[in-house]
């Protein structure tokens, strides 16, 4: 049996109905209110009465609720196929999660290059037959067809990243500690995606919330996702030269732009599981100790492609052999720092990477054999995805 009391013979799909028919909206929300915080909160004032903080808490629930249809979530491939098909879905050490999961609820904590990884990650786990987890997804998804979808389908819970209110703080960390009691989360350590293309600062909030949760025997299983070409790789690095995230709706128009003949590989990459006895909830050290330790196994989990290669290695003009030799000594630098490598000399790198470049117009392949930038911003873009390991940096300028 696993935490959920489920039996281990039965399908994810069955024992996900299973916990549909006897876990009901109104069964996590009366547990939420239950929870010490919330009622703690309930209590305090904050310039209220109590029955307008109760107010407060049952709307922010009513945002949060969500419903995870796990049979029509897998027939969803069919509809999504004109995207999906340009993604080929590669796992690595994917038996990690199938070991995890039989053993006892997981929490997938991943970083987050593009909204396809949304799509990509459960798909690669619904592929090996792992069960579903739910997945924390910023609010901004949540208008329209797509919110639709992620409400009642994928079962993808809002979040409001930047809100400091106290009381949907408290609920939402007291609805996801509700929530592992019944199923497994899935959420990005960075918050947001990265506009230029390095890892972020991790987030600890709703890290704080599942080890508030308290379930015996819980997991973090870090989870690293790269992509040969990101499709938003000319929309990201522009906004953060501007400073700011274009309308939800705009960038989808844009996406579809960009999707023209697009093509890559996604790799989603699993890492040894963290157990999550022995951090303490209430210890901002723990908590932010924590954080770092799977910023850090995620980093190492990042698979370092030859288009991040080549980009780190680009210069304005260069030939091919002066491209090949900062390759090499890229990939050196790399090996040592024990990255996740997908070629081993500058010669692979450069033959694989340079035409996807190309392609994406970011950089252009003369006849004789020199290659040129066309898209600065967006070579850094690719460049700063393996800075974290190009460790000590000195040893490789990039740009």
């Amino acid at each position: 049996m696993n935490p959920s009391g489920e039996s281990e013979g039965r399908s994810p799909s069955d024992r996900f109905d299973i916990v549909q028919k006897h876990v009901l909206p109104d069964d996590i929300t009366q547990a939420v209110l239950a929870r010490k915080d919330v009622a703690r909160y309930l209590r305090g004032g904050h310039g209220q009465s109590e029955l307008q903080a109760r107010e407060r808490i049952n709307g922010y629930l009513d945002e949060l609720r969500t419903t995870q249809r796990y049979p029509i979530y897998r027939a969803l491939k069919h509809p999504l196929y004109p995207i999906l098909r340009k993604v080929e879905r590669v796992d690595e050490h994917v038996e990690i999660a199938q070991q995890a999961t039989r053993a006892g609820r997981v929490i997938y904590v991943s970083n987050h290059k593009s909204h396809l990884d949304y799509l990509v990650e459960p798909l690669v786990l619904d592929d090996n037959g792992i069960r579903p987890p739910v997945t924390a997804a910023g609010i901004n998804l949540f208008g329209g067809p797509l919110g639709l979808l992620h409400r009642h389908v994928t079962g993808a819970i809002p979040i409001r990243r930047n809100t400091k209110d106290p009381a949907y703080l408290v609920t939402l960390k007291a609805y996801v500690a509700e929530l592992l009691q019944r199923s497994d989360l899935l959420f990005y350590i960075e918050g947001g995606r990265s506009y230029t293309g390095e890892m972020k600062t991790p987030k600890t909030g709703l890290l704080h919330a599942t080890l508030q949760a308290e379930v015996a025997g819980s997991v973090i299983v870090p989870l690293a996702v790269a992509y040969d070409v990101v499709l938003e790789d000319h929309i990201l690095p522009h906004q953060a030269v501007k400073r700011r995230a274009r309308p939800f709706g705009r960038e989808v128009a844009e996406m579809v732009r960009y999707a023209v003949g697009y093509q890559s590989r996604a790799f989603v990459t699993f890492g040894k599981p963290i157990p999550l006895a022995g951090y303490d909830p209430e210890s901002r050290r723990d908590v932010m100790g924590l954080g770092h330790q799977i910023r850090d196994a995620i980093g190492l989990l990042y698979k370092a492609l030859p288009t991040a290669i080549v980009a780190a290695a680009m210069r304005p003009s260069t030939t091919r052999r002066e491209l090949e030799e900062r390759a090499d000594a890229i990939i050196d630098v790399l090996r040592q720092s024990h990255a996740n490598l997908e070629v081993q000399s500058g010669r692979e790198a450069v033959e694989a990477g340079a035409p996807m470049l190309a392609d994406r117009n970011i950089i252009h392949v003369e006849r004789g054999g020199r290659y040129r930038v066309r898209e600065r911003t967006v070579l850094r873009y690719y460049a700063r995805t393996i800075q974290h390991l190009l460790v000590p940096r000195r040893a490789v300028r990039t740009h």
